[in-house]
């Protein structure tokens, strides 16, 4: 299943898929064949930044 294009619908899937599926950005990214700087960059463009400590997008 291809990622969510629409940042904020993004945020919540990464989100979910961290609390529900994966210990870390690493894995999830792994798991979804994404590039985990790109995955980033397009969160912070909408103001969201990976907090290791609690593995979210705060």
């Amino acid at each position: 299943m291809p990622i969510p294009k629409d940042p904020i619908i993004l945020l919540s899937y990464a989100n979910t898929k961290l609390r529900d599926e994966f210990h870390s950005l690493d894995e999830l990214c792994a798991s979804l064949g994404q590039d985990k700087s790109e995955l980033s960059e397009k969160l912070a463009a909408v103001g969201y930044h990976y907090d290791e400590s609690k593995n979210q997008f705060v």
